[in-house]
Parts: C-alpha cells; sequence; structure tokens
C-alpha cells in the first residue's frame, strides 16, 4: 500500500458512521451483510446516507459489493484493512519490520513508550 492507498483509505474510515460500518463488516467475514442489515444495525441512518456512506467505502478501497437475487451484499476487504494497518506499523519499533517471528506488539520498554497489541487489553480503549 502506498500513501495515497492509504490516505484514501483514512478518508473513507474518517466519518463514524463509515467505521461503524467496516467495523460491523469485520465482524461479518467474508459472508458479508445486506444493505438492509447494515441500515439495521446502525439503526439512525436513513437509506440514502447509508448508500452515500457505502460508497465511499468502495470508492475507498475498504469494501466491495455483490448481488445476491435482489439484494446488495457487502464485504470488507480484509486484505486493504490489513495493508492499511501494515502500512502504518511499517516503521514500527525504530525500523524493524515486522516478521513472522516479530508479530504485531512492541515491548512495553520500547522508545516513547510505544505498546502495541494484537487485541487490546480492555473494550474501554
Amino acid at each position: 500500500m502506498d500513501e495515497n492507498q492509504a490516505l484514501a483509505a483514512f478518508a473513507g474510515i474518517s466519518n463514524q458512521t463509515r467505521l461503524r460500518i467496516v467495523r460491523f463488516l469485520v465482524v461479518a467475514g467474508a459472508d458479508g451483510r445486506p444493505a438492509g442489515a447494515i441500515g439495521e444495525a446502525l439503526g439512525d441512518t436513513s437509506p440514502s446516507r447509508l448508500s452515500f456512506h457505502l460508497n465511499q467505502l468502495q470508492q475507498s478501497g475498504l469494501i466491495e459489493s455483490r448481488r445476491e437475487g435482489r439484494s446488495i451484499i457487502y464485504s470488507a476487504i480484509l486484505t486493504a484493512l490489513s495493508d492499511l494497518v501494515a502500512f502504518l506499523m511499517h516503521d514500527c519499533c525504530e525500523g524493524i519490520a515486522l516478521s513472522a517471528t516479530r508479530p504485531l506488539h512492541c515491548s512495553p520498554n520500547a522508545p516513547g513508550g510505544l505498546r502495541l497489541w494484537r487485541r487490546w487489553p480492555s473494550k474501554d480503549r
């Protein structure tokens, strides 16, 4: 992922509704969810507003859609989200590249107190 792609992805999730949609679709996995189910999960978004946000996320390259009968199913592009995280983490821990032997976390004693974890210790973060 290059810097322009990262900027487009961040622009896509720079809105609370779009971020909530992406998080909902990540949970759904490859099966995705129909637009109606996404709207129900959000609760307070009109169909036209939902359509706008889904379109913005598609243009940013973070979600994709497919037609199944009369429904449009949306799913997160998990590789794009992983690439976005990798773009951010590329120079983690003073430039030591991440690898299978160096998982996605840094030492609590890392410069500047940098602490990154696979999962947040609690849901409060």
